[in-house]
């Protein structure tokens, strides 16, 4: 039998781990979009480094609102407790089907743990949505497939 509390430590640190190194790549381009704008020289031919100043300005606001994304999914991570075993599936379960293994709590993609896959999905996604409140011996309709909900951890 596998064990299920670690594999929700495992999938919970991976979670973690993603979105810090999401957070970690924006803070590296903001503060190489903000040397580019402190950078810039003016020059002979004022239009080119109006538009070159823009252009990083507009770079920056893009990755400040990836930024308080990241960091809405940091506050989602938060609110999970990898070891709480819940009866229905909800935020911080493990969800085992006929079909595949899904973590809910943040849309991580594809995660692989002792050579089985698990797949790290938010609450607000079509499959999250669908395993919301299921219970072990259920079944859903997803994408046109039946699932069996087989363990919910």
């Amino acid at each position: 039998m596998q064990k299920f509390p670690l594999i929700k430590t495992k999938l919970y640190q991976h979670c973690v781990d993603y979105v810090n190194t999401r957070i970690n790549h924006i803070q590296v381009a903001m503060q190489a979009a903000q040397e580019s704008i402190n950078g810039e020289t003016k020059s002979s031919a004022g239009d080119k480094h109006e538009t070159s100043r823009a252009m990083a300005q507009l770079e920056q606001e893009k990755l400040s609102t990836q930024l308080t994304e990241a960091q809405k999914l940091q506050e989602v991570l938060s609110g999970i407790h990898s070891n709480k075993n819940t009866v229905k599936a909800d935020l911080g379960s493990l969800v085992i089907t006929s079909n595949g293994n899904y973590y809910i709590c943040i849309s991580a993609g594809k995660i692989e743990i002792d050579k089985e896959v698990y797949f790290a999905v938010s609450m607000a996604s079509p499959i999250g949505k669908a395993l919301l409140n299921v219970r072990e011996l259920d079944t859903v309709e997803f994408n046109k497939h039946r699932l069996l909900v087989k363990k919910v951890v």
